[in-house]
């Protein structure tokens, strides 16, 4: 029987099958592990970014949150589900191998670099503190929070004394006034229907809850909030939820409300009875107790600052990634140089913040505090002054702040920070 000779080489039409077999096979052998959403300018929309990876969180995936990482970048396992998520909200994104991972992290782990990994884990449960009847529009962080569709409830007084405050991670409080004194509007708005009605609807509700002043009221309500921060509690606070918060615990054993707020005139002597021994961030300051000014305190430095618009800008601070891990999960962002804005408390007075508070970003030419950050109890908060960050006067009645106009504001992104961090709780903080 002859023996056939076999060629070493494959057939033409054989090298053609394989060829075909690796078209299907290679995206299976080269399969994306990864997600990343880059939060530098080559992100389209960093604010729905956040919401992305609050998105992921809500359905019971990890998120890493890659800090100093082209600008505190989120990578996540890849899942057609958030790619799907990605393209329908226009948010920038990039598929990685897993080869192009490692390297990542190898990058980021480096101890000679100011880089490190945070691994977000379950969404936190949001309320925001305000009125039923407040405009979107009223509130950057409700605002913000639509646009970047991450859910939240809305809690007021009612919910708050009532108990519900444990129900939640995350705490905000914007445009607020805990001193009874309807953020001191009685000067220019006493005339105003929206103030009187204001009045009305707050006297009804602290007498329903069994309270015979406003001032009461929003007294206990601050000392629930104060507990809910004892408790392990997240509290965030724009505008004048920072400061009269603050200003409301100090005077828990005195009145500094005159007649026009509360019925009866203010304690003459309620500036010496202030405890600053209560407050979060503030002490030593000193009360304004003239009812026609807009004024609480000298904490706020609205009345006092001499800057020009075209020069108003903070700076954030640079923390270390790997050490400072809290500052460095709240200042996260593509600039470092913010575009300052006003409000009814627009910057604190440095002198008066306490010992241990962080100063995360300042004007330092004009000796004040912007966005500063602290502990209490088990719990942390963080203030940030300003009304919007995007609408440098805000007047009441303007109209709304269009997001869709500033889709990569670093204003903004501070307050979505703040969103995300309770997520990393779990997270061991290096000491």
């Amino acid at each position: 029987m002859q023996k056939q000779n076999r060629s070493p080489f494959i057939s033409l039409s054989a090298f053609r099958f394989l060829l075909v077999i690796a078209f299907y096979l290679l995206p299976f052998l080269t399969r994306a592990a990864s997600i990343l959403i880059p939060m530098d300018d080559e992100q389209k929309d960093h604010l729905k970014s956040y919401g992305i990876a609050f998105w992921t969180l809500k359905n019971g995936e990890e998120v890493n949150w890659l800090l100093n990482y082209r600008g505190g970048s989120f990578m996540m396992n890849y899942d057609k589900k958030i790619e799907d998520e990605c393209k329908i909200r226009g948010v920038s994104y990039e598929v990685l191998p897993d080869a192009k991972v490692n390297e990542i992290i190898a990058e980021v782990s480096d101890p000679s670099v100011n880089m490190d990994v945070v691994k977000l884990e379950k969404a936190p449960k949001m309320a925001v503190y305000s009125p039923k009847n407040k405009l979107p529009w009223d509130d950057a962080v409700t605002l913000v929070l639509k646009y970047a569709e991450i859910p939240y409830d809305v809690i007021y007084d009612e919910e708050v004394i009532r108990g519900d405050l444990p129900k939640y991670d995350w705490l905000h409080l914007h445009h607020e006034d805990f001193t009874g004194q309807y953020s001191k509007f009685y000067g220019a708005f006493r005339y105003a229907q929206w103030y009187n009605d204001d009045v009305k609807i707050q006297e009804a509700t602290a007498n329903k809850l069994g309270f015979k002043k406003v001032s009461q009221m929003k007294l206990a309500v601050a000392e629930k909030i104060r507990d809910f921060c004892a408790g392990g509690g997240f509290l965030f606070a724009m505008c004048s939820g920072t400061d009269t918060f603050d200003i409301a615990l100090a005077s828990a054993n005195t009145d500094i409300c005159e007649a026009m707020f509360d019925g009866d005139a203010a304690d003459p002597d309620a500036q010496s009875k202030l405890d600053f021994s209560q407050t979060f961030a503030f002490q030593n300051f000193t009360l304004d107790m003239n009812p026609l000014s807009h004024q609480f305190s000298n904490i706020d430095v609205t009345a006092t600052r001499q800057v020009d618009r075209t020069q108003d800008f903070f700076t954030l601070f640079d923390f270390s990634a790997k050490w400072d891990v809290v500052p460095s999960m709240l200042t996260q962002d593509h600039d470092k140089v913010i575009k300052g804005f006003m409000g009814l408390t627009t910057a604190f007075n440095k002198k008066l913040l306490k010992p241990g508070v962080t100063i995360m970003g300042e004007m330092k030419s004009n000796n004040e505090a912007r966005y500063i950050h602290g502990e209490y109890g088990k719990g942390q908060w963080t203030f940030y002054g300003g009304h919007d960050p995007e609408d440098y006067q805000h007047i009441v009645g303007d109209p709304p702040t269009d997001l869709k106009l500033h889709p990569n504001s670093a204003g903004y992104r501070l307050i979505l920070n703040n969103v995300l961090f309770p997520a990393a709780r779990k997270k061991k903080q290096k000491t």
